[in-house]
């Protein structure tokens, strides 16, 4: 309900996901302190973002672009929405690419038989009909492709096997992912019949991690898989031993025409600067092998849980706080880019944008990319978040994907860092899955989330526009 807020931690200690902490909060403004305090307390005692991610991956489940699952959970944030007293709720149309995993399986051939763990990547074409068979040769990394004579890779299956370290922060996956996005390139132009890579992966379950690939349509298209790590592992032994192997595998994907998707959007109008915006988000769709629930639908459950309670705060934003539930942020942030598009005029009121979209781990960290003006603001800032165990905010690049084209046109933003230990573990595979969620971390890392965009709701500061990105090395 609207109004005052129940807050029976307004002082002494305060307990989040298991871990105490102890109330204190260096100033911000006089007009915005009291009201963020509170809200502080009330979002740590009261966050329940879980019950949202539970609601989607268990009731809906996996949400590939332009599938039948996709149409069901933007009609389900529709009603969410509605449904938590959101303004002007409607879905903005999105084009999709559409494309649909078929059967999949691969066995060693030589020097032993076994059958390996595999799943195509998002896009790939499928193999001959009755399969592929062919010598595999391995190399380290995707520029050792490139030292590959054609004599040695051409007919063969290439895999590449790129460890990918575990890390609190994306750093191991910022490494590790570009095996995944470019080999079937540059595997086909070495005259590869086929790719496969170690999945990009913390874990050692024997679930395949999927993903993003990209085809050049100068270059011959040749199907690309992963292997779960464990069978990555086994073909690396063998290898190694001087052994000759050989698999045989079978990968279907089709490309079907484009398809209608939308983002979902809803708004919490300010009562004194309307037209500024601070706008928070995470994506909508999912890979089709789990249910979604830590690939977003974690940060699905923090937008909409962060608008909750900013929506039912004592203290109404001055800015009018936008939330967007992205399309297709999978399989070529379609909907980022139609987002973007759509509002080009208004994009310079875009005073700060977020996105949810890095699991269910506890946040320990806010970092911004904004004006040089903008440092002093985003310290005070952040000044209230040390209760919940985050220091203050640090200048820093880190950004989610449906983020790229906002922060190209230059607007602010902000990156909630949260422990990413595990999350990489189930990450894209059949294992993400509702269970995977901790409850206590997730509402820490919501708590963190929604206190500072109300904070720059309820804020008058002008934190400048992001500067323009470097040319690239490239």
């Amino acid at each position: 309900m609207r109004g005052a807020m129940h807050c029976p931690r307004a002082a002494g200690t305060v307990i989040v996901g298991g871990f105490l902490f102890s109330v204190g909060c260096s100033p911000l403004r006089a007009d915005t302190t009291t009201g963020v305090e509170l809200f502080r307390q009330n979002a740590t005692a009261h966050a329940a973002p879980a019950a949202f991610v539970q609601e989607l991956s268990d009731r809906i489940g996996p949400r590939p672009a332009g599938s039948e699952n996709d149409r069901k959970a933007i009609a389900w944030a529709l009603d969410k929405m509605k449904a938590l007293g959101l303004q002007n709720v409607r879905e903005e149309p999105v084009t999709v690419p559409h494309w649909v995993r078929g059967d999949e399986h691969a066995e060693l051939i030589a020097p032993e038989s076994q059958r390996l763990a595999i799943t195509a990547l998002g896009g790939s074409i499928e193999t001959p009909e009755g399969g592929l068979e062919a010598d595999v040769i391995e190399v380290p990394s995707l520029e050792a492709i490139e030292a590959l004579s054609a004599d040695d890779a051409r007919g063969k299956i290439i895999f590449v096997n790129v460890p990918m370290e575990r890390t609190r922060s994306d750093e191991g996956y910022s490494h590790a992912v570009p095996a995944r996005s470019g080999t079937a390139v540059a595997a086909a132009k070495k005259g590869a019949a086929a790719a496969i890579i170690r999945s990009i992966a913390t874990g050692t379950s024997r679930f395949p991690h999927t993903g993003y690939m990209r085809y050049d349509d100068a270059v011959p298209k040749i199907p690309v898989a992963a292997l779960s790590v464990p069978d990555a592992m086994l073909l690396d032994r063998f290898i190694k031993a001087k052994k000759p192997v050989r698999i045989r595998m079978t990968v279907g994907g089709r490309s079907l025409p484009d398809a209608p998707s939308a983002n979902v959007v809803g708004e919490i109008l300010g009562q004194e600067k309307p037209s500024d915006v601070v706008l928070i988000g995470a994506h909508l769709d999912s890979w089709d092998l789990g249910t979604g629930a830590l690939d977003d639908g974690a940060g699905v459950g923090m937008v909409l849980e962060t608008s909750n309670l900013i929506a039912h705060a004592a203290e109404r934003p001055r800015r009018t706080v936008r939330v967007v539930l992205f399309s297709n942020e999978e399989f070529g942030l379609n909907g980022a880019r139609a987002y973007a598009e759509a509002h080009q005029s208004e994009l310079k009121n875009h005073v700060l944008a977020m996105e949810a979209d890095f699991g269910a781990g506890g946040a320990y960290e806010v970092s911004f990319l904004a004006g040089p003006a903008a440092v002093k603001p985003m310290v005070e800032l952040s000044a209230c978040l040390s209760p919940l165990g985050v220091g203050q905010a640090v200048k820093g690049d880190r950004l989610g994907a449906d983020l790229w084209p906002l922060r190209n046109a230059g607007v602010p933003i902000a990156e909630v860092a949260q422990d990413a230990s595990t999350y990489f573990d189930y990450h894209h595979s059949a294992d993400d899955t509702f269970d995977k969620i901790d409850p206590g971390t997730l509402a820490q890392a919501t708590a963190v989330f929604a206190t500072f965009a109300y904070a720059v709701s309820r804020s008058t500061h002008d934190l400048g526009r992001a500067p323009a990105r470097k040319p690239s090395a490239n």
